[in-house]
């Protein structure tokens, strides 16, 4: 699994990788990019308090695949999230079915957020 370890990796395989046709502009491609920001914030949140705000994490994880192919959004998301919520992004990555079972084996499913996402 390929990690990128500094922010301008980051950002050079992210634009490298962008696909949304409709982008106007660098704004435009921040503006998605910052979707990975407010994705750590809300999994750091359920880390820190419990709280699985479920349906925003599903609209910003749904939002960056629409913008990226799945194996660079995959890449770049294990890059920028604290390997403590890769089980968290996992599970919900295997419930949008943006992750195939048999990758990522060493990483966990969290079950807290399974049984969440399971009522949906």
């Amino acid at each position: 699994m390929e990690t990128l370890k500094t922010n301008k990796e980051f950002d050079f395989f992210a634009a490298r990788n962008y696909r949304n046709k409709q982008c106007l502009g660098i704004d435009e491609f921040y503006e998605d990019l910052s979707k990975f920001k407010y994705l750590v914030r809300l999994l750091r949140r359920y880390r820190d308090t419990g709280e699985v705000r479920e349906r925003l994490i599903l609209n910003h994880l749904i939002s960056i695949y629409n913008v990226w192919p799945i194996w660079a959004a995959n890449c770049l998301a294990f890059s920028k999230i604290d390997r403590d919520l890769w089980p968290a992004l996992k599970t919900f990555l295997l419930f949008l079915g943006y992750i195939p079972e048999n990758q990522y084996l060493d990483v966990a499913i969290d079950m807290h957020v399974g049984s969440i996402l399971q009522k949906i």
